[in-house]
Protein backbone atom coordinates (compact mmCIF):
# COMPACT_ATOMS: atom_id res chain seq x y z
CA UNK A 1 0.00 0.00 0.00
CA UNK A 2 1.40 3.46 -0.90
CA UNK A 3 2.50 5.50 2.13
CA UNK A 4 0.18 8.42 1.15
CA UNK A 5 -2.92 6.17 1.08
CA UNK A 6 -1.94 4.59 4.38
CA UNK A 7 -1.54 8.03 6.01
CA UNK A 8 -4.95 9.15 4.66
CA UNK A 9 -6.58 6.05 6.10
CA UNK A 10 -4.99 6.69 9.49
CA UNK A 11 -6.18 10.32 9.40
CA UNK A 12 -9.76 9.21 8.63
CA UNK A 13 -9.74 6.80 11.59
CA UNK A 14 -8.35 9.53 13.87
CA UNK A 15 -11.06 11.97 12.73
CA UNK A 16 -13.74 9.31 13.17
CA UNK A 17 -12.44 8.52 16.66
CA UNK A 18 -12.40 12.20 17.65
CA UNK A 19 -15.97 12.71 16.38
CA UNK A 20 -17.14 9.62 18.26
CA UNK A 21 -15.54 10.84 21.50
CA UNK A 22 -17.11 14.29 21.08
CA UNK A 23 -20.54 12.77 20.46
CA UNK A 24 -20.23 10.59 23.55
CA UNK A 25 -19.18 13.60 25.65
CA UNK A 26 -22.08 15.65 24.27
CA UNK A 27 -24.56 12.85 25.00
CA UNK A 28 -23.25 12.51 28.56
CA UNK A 29 -23.53 16.27 29.09
CA UNK A 30 -27.06 16.40 27.69
CA UNK A 31 -28.19 13.75 30.15
CA UNK A 32 -26.37 15.05 33.25
CA UNK A 33 -26.56 18.84 32.96
CA UNK A 34 -29.11 19.73 35.63
CA UNK A 35 -31.14 22.90 35.15
CA UNK A 36 -33.75 24.64 37.30
CA UNK A 37 -36.84 26.14 35.67
CA UNK A 38 -38.57 28.85 37.72
CA UNK A 39 -42.25 29.75 37.53
CA UNK A 40 -44.30 32.33 39.41
CA UNK A 41 -47.92 31.37 39.95
CA UNK A 42 -50.19 34.26 40.94
CA UNK A 43 -53.77 34.01 42.16
CA UNK A 44 -56.20 35.94 44.35
CA UNK A 45 -56.97 32.57 46.01
CA UNK A 46 -53.45 32.45 47.47
CA UNK A 47 -53.42 33.89 50.99
CA UNK A 48 -50.88 36.54 51.94
CA UNK A 49 -49.25 34.03 54.27
CA UNK A 50 -48.38 31.88 51.24
CA UNK A 51 -46.77 34.70 49.30
CA UNK A 52 -43.32 33.43 48.28
CA UNK A 53 -44.15 29.82 49.17
CA UNK A 54 -41.91 27.49 47.14
CA UNK A 55 -42.95 24.16 45.66
CA UNK A 56 -40.08 22.20 44.10
CA UNK A 57 -41.15 19.45 41.70
CA UNK A 58 -39.13 16.34 40.90
CA UNK A 59 -40.42 14.04 38.19
CA UNK A 60 -39.35 10.95 36.24
CA UNK A 61 -36.08 10.31 38.02
CA UNK A 62 -36.07 6.74 36.68
CA UNK A 63 -33.24 5.85 39.08
CA UNK A 64 -30.90 8.33 37.35
CA UNK A 65 -28.01 9.59 39.46
CA UNK A 66 -26.40 13.01 39.49
CA UNK A 67 -23.19 12.75 41.45
CA UNK A 68 -22.36 10.17 44.10
CA UNK A 69 -25.55 9.19 45.96
CA UNK A 70 -27.33 11.90 43.94
CA UNK A 71 -25.52 14.61 45.93
CA UNK A 72 -25.60 17.11 43.01
CA UNK A 73 -29.36 16.76 42.65
CA UNK A 74 -29.97 16.90 46.39
CA UNK A 75 -27.78 20.00 46.79
CA UNK A 76 -29.61 21.82 44.00
CA UNK A 77 -32.98 21.01 45.58
CA UNK A 78 -31.91 22.11 49.07
CA UNK A 79 -30.36 25.32 47.72
CA UNK A 80 -33.77 26.29 46.34
CA UNK A 81 -35.09 26.49 49.95
CA UNK A 82 -38.35 24.68 49.15
CA UNK A 83 -41.30 24.74 51.53
CA UNK A 84 -42.28 21.36 50.11
CA UNK A 85 -40.96 18.95 47.50
CA UNK A 86 -43.44 17.06 45.33
CA UNK A 87 -42.47 13.95 43.36
CA UNK A 88 -44.78 13.33 40.41
CA UNK A 89 -44.09 9.68 39.66
CA UNK A 90 -41.56 7.32 38.07
CA UNK A 91 -38.97 7.72 40.81
CA UNK A 92 -37.78 4.23 39.80
CA UNK A 93 -37.51 2.54 36.43
CA UNK A 94 -39.08 -0.87 35.98
CA UNK A 95 -36.28 -1.93 33.59
CA UNK A 96 -33.38 -1.30 36.00
CA UNK A 97 -34.99 -0.86 39.39
CA UNK A 98 -33.02 0.50 42.33
CA UNK A 99 -35.40 0.59 45.29
CA UNK A 100 -32.72 1.48 47.84
CA UNK A 101 -31.45 4.39 45.74
CA UNK A 102 -34.94 5.89 45.47
CA UNK A 103 -35.54 5.52 49.20
CA UNK A 104 -32.18 7.08 50.10
CA UNK A 105 -32.89 10.05 47.81
CA UNK A 106 -36.23 10.74 49.52
CA UNK A 107 -34.71 10.25 52.95
CA UNK A 108 -32.10 12.93 52.26
CA UNK A 109 -34.69 15.40 50.98
CA UNK A 110 -37.24 14.82 53.74
CA UNK A 111 -34.68 15.91 56.34
CA UNK A 112 -35.05 19.48 55.09
CA UNK A 113 -38.75 19.80 54.14
CA UNK A 114 -41.95 17.77 53.69
CA UNK A 115 -42.04 15.46 50.65
CA UNK A 116 -45.25 14.44 48.86
CA UNK A 117 -45.30 11.65 46.29
CA UNK A 118 -47.65 10.17 43.68
CA UNK A 119 -47.12 7.08 41.56
CA UNK A 120 -46.24 6.95 37.88
CA UNK A 121 -46.71 4.14 35.39
CA UNK A 122 -43.32 2.58 36.18
CA UNK A 123 -44.31 2.01 39.79
CA UNK A 124 -47.18 -0.12 38.49
CA UNK A 125 -44.89 -2.07 36.20
CA UNK A 126 -42.91 -3.35 39.19
CA UNK A 127 -43.55 -6.83 40.50
CA UNK A 128 -45.53 -7.10 43.73
CA UNK A 129 -42.51 -7.52 46.01
CA UNK A 130 -40.65 -4.50 44.59
CA UNK A 131 -43.81 -2.39 44.65
CA UNK A 132 -44.47 -3.12 48.31
CA UNK A 133 -40.81 -2.57 49.22
CA UNK A 134 -40.81 0.81 47.44
CA UNK A 135 -44.03 2.10 49.03
CA UNK A 136 -43.04 0.94 52.51
CA UNK A 137 -39.53 2.35 52.06
CA UNK A 138 -40.73 5.75 50.82
CA UNK A 139 -43.10 6.10 53.76
CA UNK A 140 -40.31 5.12 56.13
CA UNK A 141 -38.06 7.71 54.48
CA UNK A 142 -40.56 10.45 55.28
CA UNK A 143 -42.61 10.80 52.08
CA UNK A 144 -46.36 11.35 52.26
CA UNK A 145 -47.84 9.07 49.58
CA UNK A 146 -51.00 10.61 48.15
CA UNK A 147 -53.03 7.76 46.69
CA UNK A 148 -56.18 9.52 45.48
CA UNK A 149 -56.09 11.65 48.62
CA UNK A 150 -56.45 15.28 49.64
CA UNK A 151 -54.47 16.91 52.43
CA UNK A 152 -54.39 20.44 53.77
CA UNK A 153 -50.92 22.00 53.70
CA UNK A 154 -50.40 24.75 56.27
CA UNK A 155 -47.97 27.60 56.66
CA UNK A 156 -48.80 29.58 59.75
CA UNK A 157 -52.45 30.50 59.50
CA UNK A 158 -52.51 30.14 55.69
CA UNK A 159 -53.18 26.89 53.85
CA UNK A 160 -53.95 25.24 50.53
CA UNK A 161 -55.38 21.91 49.43
CA UNK A 162 -52.98 19.37 47.93
CA UNK A 163 -54.38 16.41 45.99
CA UNK A 164 -52.42 13.42 44.71
CA UNK A 165 -53.73 11.06 42.03
CA UNK A 166 -52.77 7.43 41.68
CA UNK A 167 -51.53 6.77 38.13
CA UNK A 168 -54.45 4.42 37.49
CA UNK A 169 -57.00 7.11 38.30
CA UNK A 170 -56.07 9.95 35.97
CA UNK A 171 -58.77 9.81 33.31
CA UNK A 172 -61.77 9.02 35.52
CA UNK A 173 -63.78 11.13 37.99
CA UNK A 174 -61.37 10.74 40.91
CA UNK A 175 -59.96 14.27 40.74
CA UNK A 176 -63.42 15.77 40.37
CA UNK A 177 -64.67 13.83 43.40
CA UNK A 178 -61.75 15.05 45.49
CA UNK A 179 -61.96 18.69 44.40
CA UNK A 180 -65.73 18.74 44.91
CA UNK A 181 -64.89 18.54 48.61
CA UNK A 182 -63.06 21.88 48.31
CA UNK A 183 -64.80 25.23 48.54
CA UNK A 184 -64.65 27.69 45.67
CA UNK A 185 -62.33 29.85 47.82
CA UNK A 186 -59.79 27.09 48.44
CA UNK A 187 -56.54 27.23 46.49
CA UNK A 188 -56.13 23.70 45.11
CA UNK A 189 -52.95 22.06 43.80
CA UNK A 190 -53.04 18.59 42.22
CA UNK A 191 -50.27 16.12 41.40
CA UNK A 192 -50.88 13.79 38.46
CA UNK A 193 -48.14 11.93 36.60
CA UNK A 194 -49.49 12.12 33.03
CA UNK A 195 -50.34 15.44 31.31
CA UNK A 196 -52.41 14.19 28.37
CA UNK A 197 -55.56 14.14 30.55
CA UNK A 198 -55.56 17.94 30.76
CA UNK A 199 -59.12 18.14 29.46
CA UNK A 200 -60.38 15.97 32.32
CA UNK A 201 -58.24 17.80 34.89
CA UNK A 202 -59.44 21.21 33.77
CA UNK A 203 -63.11 20.30 34.31
CA UNK A 204 -62.54 20.18 38.08
CA UNK A 205 -61.92 22.79 40.77
CA UNK A 206 -58.15 22.35 40.38
CA UNK A 207 -56.28 25.65 40.16
CA UNK A 208 -52.74 24.36 39.58
CA UNK A 209 -51.73 20.91 38.37
CA UNK A 210 -48.19 19.51 38.27
CA UNK A 211 -47.31 16.69 35.90
CA UNK A 212 -44.43 14.96 34.12
CA UNK A 213 -44.26 11.67 32.17
CA UNK A 214 -43.48 13.18 28.74
CA UNK A 215 -39.70 13.49 29.28
CA UNK A 216 -39.80 16.86 27.53
CA UNK A 217 -40.45 15.08 24.24
CA UNK A 218 -37.10 13.23 24.62
CA UNK A 219 -35.52 15.00 21.61
CA UNK A 220 -36.09 18.71 21.01
CA UNK A 221 -35.23 19.67 17.43
CA UNK A 222 -35.02 23.15 15.84
CA UNK A 223 -38.21 24.16 13.96
CA UNK A 224 -39.84 20.89 15.05
CA UNK A 225 -39.85 20.94 18.85
CA UNK A 226 -40.57 17.87 20.93
CA UNK A 227 -40.37 14.64 18.95
CA UNK A 228 -41.95 11.82 20.96
CA UNK A 229 -43.60 11.26 24.34
CA UNK A 230 -45.19 8.29 26.12
CA UNK A 231 -48.93 7.98 25.40
CA UNK A 232 -48.81 11.01 23.06
CA UNK A 233 -46.75 9.53 20.25
CA UNK A 234 -44.88 11.68 17.72
CA UNK A 235 -44.97 15.49 17.86
CA UNK A 236 -46.68 15.49 21.29
CA UNK A 237 -48.61 18.50 22.52
CA UNK A 238 -47.99 18.46 26.28
CA UNK A 239 -44.31 17.93 27.02
CA UNK A 240 -42.84 20.80 29.07
CA UNK A 241 -43.72 24.18 30.47
CA UNK A 242 -46.99 25.95 31.18
CA UNK A 243 -50.41 25.15 29.74
CA UNK A 244 -53.75 26.83 30.36
CA UNK A 245 -57.16 25.24 29.99
CA UNK A 246 -60.41 26.65 31.35
CA UNK A 247 -59.37 28.18 34.69
CA UNK A 248 -56.59 25.69 35.37
CA UNK A 249 -52.83 26.04 34.90
CA UNK A 250 -50.72 22.94 34.30
CA UNK A 251 -46.94 22.84 34.63
CA UNK A 252 -45.24 19.87 32.99
CA UNK A 253 -41.73 18.89 34.06
CA UNK A 254 -39.25 17.56 31.51
CA UNK A 255 -38.12 15.16 34.21
CA UNK A 256 -34.66 13.97 35.11
CA UNK A 257 -34.06 10.46 33.81
CA UNK A 258 -34.68 8.23 30.82
CA UNK A 259 -36.30 4.87 30.30
CA UNK A 260 -37.06 3.09 27.02
CA UNK A 261 -35.15 5.74 25.04
CA UNK A 262 -31.85 6.11 26.93
CA UNK A 263 -30.68 9.48 25.56
CA UNK A 264 -32.00 13.06 25.58
CA UNK A 265 -31.14 15.64 22.95
CA UNK A 266 -31.25 19.42 23.61
CA UNK A 267 -33.45 18.52 26.58
CA UNK A 268 -31.64 19.06 29.88
CA UNK A 269 -32.80 17.18 32.99
CA UNK A 270 -35.02 19.59 34.88
CA UNK A 271 -35.94 20.58 38.42
CA UNK A 272 -39.07 22.75 38.56
CA UNK A 273 -39.40 25.50 41.18
CA UNK A 274 -42.78 27.22 41.54
CA UNK A 275 -43.19 30.28 43.72
CA UNK A 276 -46.70 31.21 44.81
CA UNK A 277 -47.72 34.84 44.66
CA UNK A 278 -50.79 36.33 46.35
CA UNK A 279 -52.61 38.80 44.16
Amino acid sequence: MPIQNKNNKIKKWIIFGCVLVLLCCFAWYENHHLVVTYYDYESNKIADGLNGYRIVQISDLHNATFGKDNNKLISKIINLSPDIVVITGDIVDSNHTDIDGAIQFVQNISKTCPVYYVTGNHEYWLDEADSQALMKGLEGAGAVILNNEKVTVNKGTASFELIGLDDKSLGDNTLKSLTDKCSDEDFTVALAHEPQYIQEYSCTKTDLLLSGHAHGGQFILPFIGAVVAPDQGFLPEYTAGEYQMNKMTMFVSRGLGNSVIPVRLFNDPEIVCIELKSR
